[in-house]
């Protein structure tokens, strides 16, 4: 699962290295063209889809899949190419830029931005006027771009985040392990009553904020049309203070805004924290890090939007089977087959028809069952947060100027002026 989830955190491909492997922009077919092929056109010959790092583990599983849709459609004759975890950015681009692309390629959100961006992929709602109607609607958007018309994917496999809490540092710190932090008020209260009783020993706070703290206050990241960023507001600034001066008064450690920091989740696991957050099966794994601490940890739903990590289906515009390639991608993420697979594995379909299948929507009675369902449930609200568009050296800046400004060595508004300003430059690179 491992490198499975790695490809929902990879780096985007850039729309200049597009650009310069000679990709220009309108070099594929007329999108309503090739819309209307798909839509009317009858299901035959043959069709490519592209998978990422699901050799061999999950050879079985899309062996079988595929066998459904030939059965479905007799005489379809299916190629199915799967590319390592290592590299596969790289391919993808390659592959673009000698419009090699199979007739279905797996894509999370941020590979599939610049080959939108450069008019490389169907529209599939021109081509599957059902989409919005039958995937949850975060799926759908992470698909959408500012700027940009047009949903450039099928949402395939889904995750998001759930909070999770020590209830023994809780207990022992003199808080309610039932009634956990829900409000940045409420944990910042919390965390004031654990350093107070464990005498500073204790943590509940134990990461700085990023630009989904951001978003969860209403502060805009982005411009509509995705040329700026947007999100040097007073609110984003007041929120940094408030930070600033939790980080001053002792509620998180010291070492939270240096680049050695072990993390929220690691110190979670080791037993020193008493909040972090996750997949809705981090109770599972946790019980191989930590059997003594997992038995012992609750889940409440992620404060705030629940973020939605997403991995999906996107169609190239070249394809010279339309038809079979919407029917292939929405077979592939059908309720039966997205069920069948996260059966196999730690991920939640992206069909609105999932929320009747038990298995996602009842309990077992443990604490993994009951974050299962917190995590599924939350799905119906979850959000791709985090723009597209914010790639690694974004990221870098922004955390760095979250940091001086919480340490106190700038001013918030500073910090975000000069986060904005380099994002911006970055972004126009």
């Amino acid at each position: 699962m491992r490198r499975i989830w790695a490809a929902l955190t990879t780096t985007a491909l850039t729309a200049a290295a597009l650009t310069g492997c000679g990709l220009g922009a309108g070099d594929s077919k007329n999108s309503d063209s090739v819309a209307s092929a798909a839509a009317t056109g009858e299901v035959k010959g043959k069709v490519s889809i592209q998978t990422w790092a699901l050799k061999p583990k999950f050879t079985d599983y899309m062996q079988g899949v595929i066998d459904g849709f030939k059965k479905k459609y007799p005489g379809v004759e299916v190629d199915w190419l799967d590319q390592p975890g290592e590299g596969y950015s790289d391919k993808v681009l390659s592959q673009a830029a000698s419009g090699t692309l199979p007739d279905v390629v797996n894509l999370p959100p941020d590979f599939a931005f610049p080959l939108a961006k450069k008019d490389v992929l169907l529209d599939v709602a021109k081509a599957d006027p059902k989409l919005a109607d039958e995937y949850v609607a975060g799926g759908v958007e992470a698909y959408r771009y500012n700027g940009y018309q047009g949903t450039f994917g099928y949402p395939w496999y889904l995750n998001t985040d759930v909070d999770y809490w020590n209830s023994d540092l809780l207990g022992k710190d003199g808080l309610d392990p039932k009634k956990p932090p829900t409000s940045l008020d409420e944990l910042i209260a919390q965390a004031r009553v654990m350093k107070e009783k464990s005498g500073g020993q204790d943590y509940l706070m134990s990461r700085k904020p990023g630009l989904g703290d951001l978003y969860d206050i209403g502060v805009k990241i982005m411009a509509d049309d995705g040329k700026s960023f947007t999100f040097n507001t007073p609110e984003a600034a007041a929120l940094l203070d408030r930070y600033r001066d939790a980080f001053k008064e002792g509620l998180m450690p010291n070492g939270v805004l240096t680049d050695t920091y072990a993390g929220n989740s690691k110190l979670f696991s080791a037993g020193t924290v008493a909040w972090t957050t996750g997949g809705g099966n981090y109770i599972t794994s946790l019980a191989t890090d930590n059997p003594t601490l997992a038995p012992k940890v609750v889940a409440s739903p992620a404060m705030g939007t629940p973020p939605l990590y997403v991995q999906g289906l996107s169609i190239p515009k070249s394809t010279k089977n339309p038809a079979a390639a919407v029917a292939l991608a929405r077979w592939v993420t059908s309720p039966e087959n997205q069920a069948a697979f996260a059966h196999l594995t730690s991920v939640f379909p992206s069909t609105k028809a999932s929320a009747n299948d038990p298995f996602f929507s009842r309990s077992d009675g443990t604490n993994a069952g009951n974050a299962k369902v917190i995590a599924f449930d939350s799905l119906a609200k979850a959000k791709l947060i985090q723009p597209v568009e914010v790639d690694d050296a974004m990221g870098t800046v922004v955390k760095q100027q979250f940091a001086l400004a919480i340490s106190g060595r700038s001013s918030s508004k500073q910090a975000l002026d000069t986060a904005v300003a380099q994002c911006d430059k970055l972004l126009k690179g």
